[in-house]
């Protein structure tokens, strides 16, 4: 898992760091009983404050991604299908709205759009 920061989001720190651990179990990248970076460790890798870290990871963890073990760290709790299907189905809404946004400024009919979609659909991608 690689986390990236960027000061100039707007996105406090620690929910960047919230979202994108988030986004790797959602997708898988992070899986059930994966161990995630030691808190210091994640801090000095990013080189932001503990507090910083911290901060994220209670957070997943009373949202129910992770379960920090005294002791031990901190690690991935089961994915919960139904908030990744959830999520998955987010992301094709925005895209298709993005889509559906730039046809309308060029034209495109919603039966063009359609044809288009069912030609994806169909092929192997």
């Amino acid at each position: 898992m690689r986390v990236v920061l960027s000061n100039r989001s707007g996105v406090p720190i620690y929910e960047q760091i919230k979202q994108q651990v988030r986004q790797a179990i959602l997708e898988g990248e992070l899986r059930a009983d994966d161990l995630l970076p030691s808190i210091r460790g994640l801090a000095q890798d990013l080189r932001v404050s503990v507090i910083t870290t911290t901060r994220a990871y209670r957070d997943l963890e009373e949202e129910g991604f992770v379960v920090n073990v005294q002791g031990k760290g901190c690690y991935v709790l089961p994915r919960d299908e139904a908030l990744a299907r959830e999520d998955a189905l987010r992301k094709v809404e925005d895209c298709l709205a993005e889509a559906i946004k730039t046809a309308r400024r060029c034209g495109i009919t919603r039966a063009e759009v359609a044809e288009t979609l069912d030609l994806l659909w169909s092929e192997d991608i």
